[in-house]
């Protein structure tokens, strides 16, 4: 499998170009602020043809640059309906302060063609197979895309805001929940071998098992279960999407 990301614009949230090999159909997930030049310029290095993108979330980081890449790549864009409406209205998802910083009199319209995910879908795509997993708390409609092992290559999850290398997303905007955060971490993330490889949303890749064993919002929950407890759930300050401190 190849995948191929970058951290785009301002926000940094990653994009990343997923195919089952150089030569092939490939997806799309998350192009955020501008990243329609760095997704032109993977697609020409690997000679690669999108088929879709797909949304980890509606925040403006993820999705700033759908409605143009896939108009210009007539290609479908797939959303979790408790997301959808962020397309076209994203100051719903960000603090009153974040919208008259970022968005100004910014205007998103949807894809020609958006389509719905649903939990525990199964997408075949680009010859790639991918699982969806409802995940809210960051969002309500937050997903994390899964893709199986091949060969030497293990699991990979692309986890959006849901799990960082060493953090997790925040809870502290519009729609989200900690509680839901807590739930879909136990559920979506701990049930994962420890060798899954965690593609996150913005900052570097990590696995499973290095933030079971590392991530202080990890500790104390149980995997598959309704999330527990967190030790640091009683008054903690989520952190912020990354290094960056996005949405």
């Amino acid at each position: 499998m190849l995948v191929a990301g970058f951290p785009a614009g301002s926000f940094a949230a990653n994009c990343y170009v997923v195919a089952p090999a150089a030569g092939e159909e490939c997806v799309i997930i998350d192009p955020g602020e501008g990243a329609e030049a760095g997704i032109d310029e993977i697609l020409r290095e690997h000679r690669l043809k999108p088929v879709a993108a797909l949304l980890t979330h509606g925040h403006i980081d993820h999705v700033w640059s759908v409605a143009p890449v896939c108009g210009a790549k007539d290609i479908p864009a797939f959303v979790h309906p408790d997301d959808r409406d962020l397309l076209t209205d994203p100051g719903k998802g960000l603090s009153l302060a974040a919208q008259q910083q970022f968005l100004g009199g910014l205007q998103l319209t949807e894809p020609d063609d958006v389509r719905e995910l649903a939990d525990g879908a199964v997408l075949e795509l680009a010859g790639l197979r991918v699982t969806v997993d409802h995940a809210p708390g960051h969002t309500p409609g937050s997903v994390a895309f899964r893709t199986p092992a091949a060969g030497e290559i293990p699991d990979v999850m692309f986890s959006g805001d849901l799990l960082f290398a060493g953090s997790i997303g925040r809870t502290d905007l519009p729609g989200g929940s900690y509680d839901d955060m807590l739930a879909s971490l136990s559920r979506v993330c701990l049930s994962l071998p420890d060798e899954t490889a965690v593609l996150p949303g913005h900052g570097p890749q990590s696995t499973i098992g290095r933030e079971r064993a590392t991530n202080p919002f990890l500790s104390g929950l149980l995997p598959g279960g309704s999330g527990g407890s967190s030790p640091l759930s009683d008054g903690a300050q989520v952190p912020a999407d990354g290094p960056n401190k996005g949405f």
